[in-house]
């Protein structure tokens, strides 16, 4: 995720942004004018964005000013120019509270706006960092090229004002949105990290004129396609202007990978990653605390194994534990000097390659554009697209936006780091949907018949499988029921435990799911590679006296579907099929690394479901032998979450 999203709200909330986040994170001085604390922090003036300024009687790219963001953020969603409106009518006679109305923008509000964050990918803001000015520029303006047109999607596609009784009434705001940009350069930890606060405002005028607030929860379902949006955008134009390429890099195995500029050494990433491996060593603590806490009567407090809702309750718990306090702000001129420096004694890379960062991205990315063609098969695309957000998405049902954030990492993954044709991530969407998607939508009110709403699952059937080893199933407990099927009753929810944290049974549920995916990708890669091993090497041989057909490799046994295909002597394929997959293998190769994610997560899976089972017995039989166990001191302190005692043995699994 590179776009974050947060709150604001009219009173503290509003008083932290103008304290500190208008001023590159920095600390204001009291009573100094806000233009004159961004001078002394090194950081620009925050610009007006989005197609609804011209209403407001404000252009794009015009300075903000304080009394602005009061106005529109602080006082509960009033006018930017309020005080003057105010003070226009009372001249002319008008009574206070006439005045006070016309400088409101409708009804007042506590959510005053949403603060985006965008940031680039670590390889892109390393090159802006320690590259030379160009580089800097160029990437500073794809950066912000990206915002606009994440906020033209925002206006067009998700932006929603809600009215009527229950606000069963939902329109797009046909005059667009108001939001204030500010720019920052620097992590907490001093580290490079170009990054900008898109504070926009909820107010929006519907068609009859008047102004209502734009559902924030739809923001919020979002972001991930925003996020997915924004990488492929700033990436496509800092490669396409520098002469770069993208490559894809594991950082969490099983995962999909994340697209990285080619040729920038990992080392540099590591660097800047400080507060990475404080989070992580702080959340290797509190997953031991949490799978060893017990309560009162010495049971375990929570779950044996660490669910995914729980693994990122505690991530938040780690990151707020481990955060440092803010530094004194620095020109950027002398953070780009100071920043090189570091990287060149810490960071491990050597100086000419720190130096001429930018020759040695240019020439990864020359090796990878001879190599990969830039065509996209849409078919194979909606099946990397399903299969993916099938597996991830809890229960295995999943909205449309969903879907769409998968499409557009798909594309980034495929295309390198080149532009595509607008409107491609939606069609591999449609795609997917009518072909790999079954609708279980049952909607009890209005919205649950919006598009955006509609739920999906995938159409794969679990009688299609091959027989596999399948995880084993723990005995009932009365107590501990599994999360329902699609379509049946929810089970009883064990108490103190929240939706989704089932202890044992839920993992088999993730194993299917894979399984039935991967299946899927399987036999898809069959007919999608059906030219690959031997068949290339008759190619030569065969092409002359059978222009228009080649021995073709017979079908693989669903046992050994991980084998390379041999040719067989009677099936033939058609030429145009072998030359369009000789242009482009980018395609074949995401279906590759969907397949290899997908066999990792069925092996963690199945793994953590046998140390479910044995963590599960073993607890049984001592319960058996003990029934009355004592709880020692340290168990009392293991849960405490605000005091994390040293890491004392075992992960929790995945």
């Amino acid at each position: 995720m590179t776009v974050d999203i947060k709150i604001v709200r009219a009173g503290q909330m509003y008083r932290y942004f103008m304290r500190q986040t208008v001023v590159g994170d920095g600390r204001r001085p009291a009573r100094t004018p806000l233009r004159e604390a961004q001078e002394q922090a090194g950081v620009p003036a925050g610009r007006w964005m989005g197609r609804g300024l011209a209403v407001l009687g404000l252009a794009p790219g015009e300075e903000v000013t304080e009394a602005q963001l009061r106005n529109l953020f602080g006082e509960q969603g009033r006018h930017p120019y309020a005080d003057r409106i105010e003070a226009d009518l009372l001249a002319q006679g008008a009574s206070p509270k006439k005045a006070f109305k016309a400088g409101a923008l409708g009804r007042r509000v506590t959510v005053t706006g949403v603060d985006f964050v965008f940031r680039p990918q670590p390889t892109i803001y390393l090159l802006w960092a320690l590259g030379d000015e160009e580089t800097r520029r160029v990437i500073e303006a794809a950066h912000e090229r990206a915002i606009e047109r994440v906020l033209e999607w925002i206006e067009d596609e998700v932006a929603v004002i809600r009215y009527g009784k229950d606000g069963i009434y939902r329109v797009r705001p046909p005059g667009g949105l108001v939001a204030a940009r500010f720019r920052h350069y620097e992590a907490r930890s001093g580290m490079p990290l170009l990054h900008d606060h898109l504070l926009l405002s909820v107010k929006g005028q519907r068609l009859d004129g008047k102004w209502g607030s734009i559902h924030t929860t739809a923001l919020h379902e979002n972001t991930v396609a925003a996020s997915a949006l924004y990488n492929e955008l700033v990436a496509a134009e800092v490669c396409e202007t520098l002469g770069l390429a993208t490559e894809p890099r594991t950082v969490t195995p099983g995962r999909r990978p994340v697209m990285e500029i080619a040729g920038v050494p990992h080392e540099l990433i590591r660097w800047t990653s400080r507060r990475s491996d404080q989070i992580a060593a702080c959340l290797a603590e509190l997953e031991h605390e949490y799978v060893t806490a017990v309560d009162d009567d010495g049971e375990l407090k929570f779950l044996p194994v660490v669910s995914e809702t729980a693994r990122a309750k505690m991530n938040q718990i780690a990151a707020r534990k481990t955060r440092p306090p803010k530094q004194k702000t620095r020109p950027l001129a002398q953070l780009r000097v100071w920043w090189k420096a570091s990287a060149i004694l810490n960071s491990g890379v050597a100086v000419d390659v720190i130096n001429s960062l930018l020759e040695h991205a240019r020439a990864a990315a020359a090796a990878i554009r001879a190599r990969v063609a830039a065509v996209v098969d849409i078919a194979l695309a909606a099946v990397d697209v399903a299969a993916t957000v099938f597996v991830m998405n809890d229960g295995g049902r999943f909205h449309r936006r969903h879907l769409l954030a998968e499409a557009r990492r798909h594309l980034a993954l495929v295309l390198r780091g080149r532009r595509r044709e607008p409107g491609l991530d939606e069609e591999i969407v449609a795609t997917a949907i009518s072909t790999h998607c079954l609708d279980i939508s049952e909607p009890k009110t209005t919205i649950g018949l919006l598009k955006d709403y509609r739920l999906y699952t995938a159409r794969w059937s679990l009688s299609d499988l091959p027989a596999r080893r399948r995880p084993p199933t723990p005995a009932p407990d009365p107590d501990r029921q599994p999360p329902a099927d699609p379509g049946e009753p929810a089970g009883p929810q064990p108490p103190g435990q929240d939706a989704g944290e089932w202890e044992i049974p839920r993992i088999p549920l993730q194993y299917e799911r894979a399984v039935l995916a991967g299946a899927a990708v399987r036999e898809k890669l069959r007919t999608a590679t059906a030219v690959r091993g031997a068949a290339y090497d008759i190619v030569a041989h065969q092409q002359a006296a059978m222009p228009e057909q080649l021995l073709a490799p017979a079908a693989a046994d669903p046992e050994d579907d991980d084998q390379e295909p041999e040719a067989g002597p009677r099936e033939a394929i058609d030429m145009t099929a072998l030359r369009a997959l000789r242009e482009s293998r980018t395609d074949v190769e995401a279906l590759d690394l969907t397949a290899d994610r997908l066999r990792h997560l069925t092996d963690a899976f199945t793994k953590a479901a046998d140390d479910s089972r044995t963590r599960a017995t073993r607890y049984t039989e001592q319960d058996d032998a003990d029934p009355v166990r004592p709880v020692r001191r340290d168990d009392q302190q293991a849960h405490r979450t605000q005091e994390p005692g040293p890491h004392r043995g075992r992960e929790a699994g995945h």
